[in-house]
């Protein structure tokens, strides 16, 4: 008997298109278990962008969301992008909040050895639905004490330290034993051998 895959939960996104986004594709999942969906370049076909090294450039998408409540759009870079070209996204990730009614527009920096250049209906970042948990702050006059404390940047160092082992009981009980130096400075003056191997006067 074959087991049917479950179906994975589904949000309905309203999106609208702009003038300048007639005829691109909408931005779609490229695989069946994709996190991101694609979202592409809505420049003019005759004006592409070309990004400079160390230069960056507001990219538009021309689309609109409408999110469900409760969730944000993380816009993030496309890894064959950065790994090929050094192209990412600036402030990554990007948020797109539920109530946000504007166009979504990418920020892409070019940290490459050459310059870059955006075509319209190039794939340009991907774009993820979350869940948003908002907070409710609560001023506090102590907060609970952690092993760490405020331990912050490198804290924790770079190279991965094995915890250290707790002692046994053998190990834990037993003392090492220091020789007496009564002993060892009587035996050194007193020895025979010692004073043949001295080397006589002149």
């Amino acid at each position: 008997m074959t087991k049917t895959k479950p179906r994975k939960p589904t949000r309905l996104v309203k999106i609208s298109r702009l003038p300048h986004g007639d005829g691109l594709p909408l931005p779609a999942y490229q695989s069946s278990d994709a996190a991101g969906m694609d979202l592409v370049a809505a420049v003019p076909a005759t004006s592409p962008i070309v990004l400079e090294r160390g230069a960056r450039a507001l990219v538009p998408t021309g689309l609109i969301f409408e999110l469900p409540p409760g969730t944000e759009a993380q816009v993030r870079p496309r890894s064959g992008l950065a790994a090929k070209h050094g192209v990412t996204v600036l402030n990554s990730p990007g948020t797109i909040d539920a109530d946000y009614r504007g166009e979504v527009s990418v920020i892409l920096i070019n940290h490459g050895d050459a310059a870059f250049t955006i075509q319209r209906g190039d794939r340009i970042a991907q774009m993820v639905l979350a869940p948003v948990t908002q907070a409710r702050l609560v001023a506090a006059t102590a907060l609970t004490l952690t092993a760490r404390g405020s331990g912050g940047f490198g804290s924790t160092g770079v190279a991965h330290t094995p915890a250290a082992s707790s002692p046994t009981k053998s190990t834990a009980k037993s003392k090492p034993v220091a020789p007496k130096r009564s002993n060892a400075k009587s035996a050194t003056l007193k020895s025979p051998a010692s004073k043949r191997s001295t080397p006589p006067k002149r």
